[in-house]
């Protein structure tokens, strides 16, 4: 019951927080302080499109590809002259590995521009091939993740992955090759899919834990407005009910030799994490339909691929649309997004805000205590078993939040 209560309240505030004005003229803020920001490339293309994503993603064509990546290495000039520099790169998409030669001479351009010190790319199972690891290698790449989702072979079909990337057992295999090739391998698995049972989940950590894989994140089944109905036709109803009994059988399994890094995702050493808002407090997101958030404004660039292009073409940001964050927002945007990782420093957050955030974050602070989900170690708030499930919720609901801004940018004309 508490649960579906946080789950309403944060679908609400989320849903608020990602309304941009309509008719103004989006902006991107001046560099300010030298803090530490990570750099999120955006690559939206696919070579087929899974039912459930709801990511800006499109089917892969070879020529508009390169042309997107020449864009691409645009936009971090833009930014490098903006007077912008980035300590870490998180390359996601769609699947940033379809024109490997695009991606390194991206990468490599990043590198040149900026005090890079970590690197996280995102791929698929039938990319591990051997080219493109080497590729990947020689681009410094300190962190690949691949995009697995189950072992089973009956989720896949209905997830429409068999026959793109092959059965579990085969994925397993690919894993095991590439293990050791880079400092961390991590792979992206989603739980509580409709036909998804207790044993699929057991046999999908037993695989995972006799790879030796370094990471595994376990996303919950995120479902936007736009493919709602796509997910009940291929894959059933989505119950969250069994969301709850699924994250625990997870963590009882994986906890150890494992340990958290986020509140969904499991270590075995300290390395990089998918969400990257965790360890950066700021982030410039380039490429089209990217989101960023810097000096408290959160902006979108279009997801209009040709616009995207032809305006970078014209030495243009290719922004849709900007919104300034009050410090209320920004504040819980920290409290939330800070203990997603599973705690949280008061100290730091007390200077960062001249410690405006006891009056402004206290009813949150105090809701929270009351129901188990936080205690406190001083100087820091620490998630409780209840609370690490309470902030899966909460991110699940703040992704399909921004899943759903994408739907509505998307559907506008010129977005």
């Amino acid at each position: 019951m508490i649960y579906s209560i946080i789950a309403k309240k944060a679908r609400r505030e989320f849903s608020r927080a990602m309304r941009f004005a309509e008719g103004g003229v989006p902006h991107l803020p001046p560099p300010g302080d030298p803090r530490p920001r990570l750099l999120y490339i955006h690559i939206p293309f696919c070579e087929r499109l899974c039912p459930y994503c709801s990511f800006n993603r499109f089917v892969f064509a070879e020529d508009l590809c390169r042309a997107y990546f020449q864009a691409l290495r645009k936009e971090i000039l833009l930014y490098r002259g903006l007077g912008y520099n980035f300590g870490g790169i998180y390359v996601g998409g769609g699947t940033p590995t379809v024109l490997i030669d695009e991606l390194e001479e991206t990468i490599a351009l990043a590198r040149e521009s900026f005090q890079i010190r970590e690197l996280s790319v995102e791929t698929n199972p039938n990319h591990l091939t051997e080219d493109r690891l080497t590729a990947l290698q020689r681009a410094g790449v300190d962190r690949l993740s691949v995009g697995v989702q189950s072992f089973d072979d009956g989720l896949l079909k209905k997830m429409d992955r068999y026959d793109k990337y092959g059965s579990g057992e085969a994925i397993a295999g690919m894993l095991r090759e590439t293990l050791g090739r880079f400092r961390t391998l991590n792979a992206d698995m989603i739980f509580n899919f409709p036909t998804q049972t207790p044993a699929m989940i057991d046999r999908d950590c037993e695989i995972l834990t006799d790879i030796g894989i370094d990471q595994a994140t376990w996303y919950p089944l995120m479902v936007s407005d736009s493919t709602r109905q796509k997910v009940m036709d291929t894959l059933g109803h989505v119950d969250f009910r069994q969301e709850k009994l699924y994250y625990n059988q997870i963590a009882g399994r994986l906890v150890p030799p494992y340990r958290f890094s986020s509140a969904w995702c499991f270590s075995r050493k300290q390395a990089m994490i998918d969400e990257y808002i965790v360890d950066y407090d700021e982030y410039a997101g380039l490429g089209s339909g990217s989101i960023g958030y810097l000096n408290g404004t959160c902006y979108a660039n279009t997801f209009d691929i040709a616009g995207y292009i032809s305006r970078l073409d014209r030495g243009e940001l290719p922004l849709a649309a900007s919104r300034v964050f009050s410090v209320k927002e920004r504040i819980r945007y920290d409290f939330i997004m800070k203990l997603f990782g599973t705690r949280l420093n008061m100290t730091d957050l007390r200077k960062k805000y001249d410690g405006a955030f006891l009056s402004l974050l206290g009813p949150d602070l105090l809701a929270f205590s009351l129901i188990g989900a936080l205690a406190w170690r001083s100087p820091e708030i620490v998630l409780t078993k209840r609370g690490r499930y309470a902030w899966v919720v909460l991110m699940r609901e703040f992704f399909t939040a921004v899943n759903n801004f994408r739907d509505y940018c998307r559907g506008r004309t010129g977005a």
